[in-house]
């Protein structure tokens, strides 16, 4: 069952996609030429890697940044965590914003913001004010993201070769964001020093927002004006409880290692257990209120959930194994930035080429076996981290590390991309977009605030940043696991191939028409009406 079948009861407006109905294999008409085409495929690869370019860039700097700040462990931590909490947090919140009031200009706007506050953290002269930059750094990368995945989805809407193309090189901004950032940090800061890597940050977002004027399309025809009544479409009350269930979640398990007595504490208790009961009433509030912000039924369709499953355990031992291993290189290594991002440049190379070829095989080979093949990917990566011993580890077990990594970060993303967009209707791709990347920013600082706790717990002095191996191999054993979790789900995934453009498909023209191929190879068509009941 696809996504469309559970928004055909929708109270929802005309479909909002402005595309003319044409062969799905040529240029979309919102795009006047291929440059143009080009170049926002380009923006919006950069708008959904804005939280993992920042999270590159941290990575690299981090030990440089803890001891220029006398930051405590936590507060390092926090460094990469506080940037992918508010992000994962207010995630589905613009995504409500950008299918209301116009996803163009919140994509450029956002983009603006990010470009500008990533100069004022450059000049950070404590640890608090540099963790609270970070986060707001986080809630642009939130504003940005929604509107690229919705009108990147609005604009290829039907499978095609070409938009399977289009997809791969929009998938690559979460996990070759990651890569460029730390290549991009480690030059900035060997030549001058880590608050040039912010600087730079501001630089290319700069030109990119000079991009996203020129270059992003109108695929929305009727947005909301901003009133009373659609304001009452918000949920406010969805959005309080989500964000404080995961903040405070999420801040319990990352202070729980430097607290007084630990998970004794009675304040990092307290933090848990409102952060449980708040994410439970959160779930539970989705069902009764009139316009959810994450409408509960589309978790009905069974490949979206497991998909979402698999790519949540995936990817928190992809971006936590990222995390530690840059420390690891640091401080253990003794590399500098520029080595750690030398070491790091063979994992760009792989994840450039595994996205081309996903591009090529996405209508060709079973995605099941895609998405078994990176979750096999994630466990071997981080378990040559975890076994990792002696003083010459790179050759042997980081840089096959990092090369599986990558494989299992970009096979997934293109498979979960293409299903989410490709069965999503056009009003509604902003917000398959926000749900689908919700999970791997909370993933990911769920996974940065577990590993924490089990970093400190097994450290071997009181220092912030240790010198010996042992903690960082049993991080890379919390990987291991969360990775191994993942791949017990694979077996019940039912997907077959995507990206098919059939003849019947583009005969009848329709935006309310998809294909997708089921696990026996079958084009299986959904139609739903474009219009909501009235």
């Amino acid at each position: 069952m696809a996504f469309k079948e559970h928004f055909e009861d929708d109270e929802s407006p005309v479909s909002s996609s402005i595309v003319e109905f044409q062969d799905p294999e040529k240029r979309p008409a919102c795009f006047k030429s291929t440059i143009q085409e080009c170049l926002f495929i380009l923006t919006a690869t950069m708008s959904i890697g804005t939280s993992s370019f920042l999270y590159g860039i941290c990575s690299v700097i981090t030990a440089s940044i803890g001891r220029g700040l006398n930051m405590t462990s936590a507060e390092i931590t926090w460094i990469s965590a506080s940037s992918a909490l508010t992000s994962g947090s207010l995630l589905l919140f613009f995504a409500k914003v950008a299918d209301t009031f116009g996803r163009r200009s919140l994509l450029i706007f956002s983009t603006g913001a990010f470009a500008a506050f990533s100069l004022v953290t450059g000049f950070a002269t404590n640890a608090i004010y540099l963790d609270t930059l970070l986060g707001v750094l986080g809630l642009w990368s939130a504003g940005a993201v929604p509107p690229a995945v919705g009108i990147l989805g609005a604009a290829y809407e039907r499978p095609s070769k070409r938009k399977n193309r289009a997809f791969a090189c929009f998938s690559a901004g979460n996990p070759l964001g990651a890569i460029l950032g730390t290549i991009f940090s480690g030059i900035a800061a060997h030549l001058f020093n880590w608050r040039a890597s912010y600087y730079l940050l501001a630089i290319i977002y700069v030109v990119f927002f000079a991009v996203a004027i020129v270059t992003v399309p109108k695929t929305q025809r009727n947005t909301e004006p901003l009133s009373w009544e659609t304001l009452k479409k918000f949920d406010l009350v969805g959005i309080f409880l989500s964000m404080a269930g995961i903040a405070l979640f999420c801040s319990s398990l990352s202070i729980a290692g430097d607290a007084p007595h630990g998970w004794r504490t009675p304040y990092v208790l307290a933090m848990l257990v409102l952060g449980v009961v708040f994410i439970v009433s959160f779930v539970a509030w989705e069902g009764y209120c009139k316009y959810p912000m994450m409408p509960l039924r589309i978790w009905k369709d069974r490949n979206f959930s497991l998909i979402n499953l698999i790519v949540m355990f995936g990817f928190m031992s992809f971006g936590t194994s990222s995390f530690w291993v840059s420390l690891f290189m640091q401080n253990v290594l003794r590399f500098s930035p520029l080595e750690v991002a030398v070491h790091l440049l063979p994992q760009a190379v792989v994840g450039i080429l595994v996205n081309i070829i996903a591009g090529l095989v996405l209508h060709k080979v079973s995605n099941k076996l895609l998405m078994g093949i990176g979750s096999v990917a994630y466990f071997g990566a981080s378990l040559l981290l975890a076994l990792m011993r002696g003083d010459h580890v790179y050759w042997p077990f980081i840089a096959p590390s990092l090369a599986l990594a990558v494989i299992g970060a970009d096979l997934q993303f293109n498979v979960a991309n293409m299903y989410v967009m490709s069965s999503l209707p056009p009003e509604k791709q902003s917000l398959g977009g926000g749900i689908f990347n919700t999970v791997t920013k909370i993933c990911g600082a769920v996974g940065l605030a577990i590993s924490s706790s089990v970093y400190n717990a097994e450290s071997t002095s009181s220092a912030a940043l240790q010198t010996s191996s042992r903690p960082y191999n049993m991080a890379f054993w919390f990987c291991a696991a969360s990775a191994g979790l993942g791949i017990c789900f694979v077996p019940f995934l039912t997907i077959g191939t995507q990206g098919h453009s059939t003849k019947e498909s583009a005969a009848k023209g329709s935006v309310g028409v998809t294909s997708s191929a089921t696990s026996d190879g079958q084009v299986e068509k959904i139609n739903v009406p474009t219009e909501g009941k009235t």
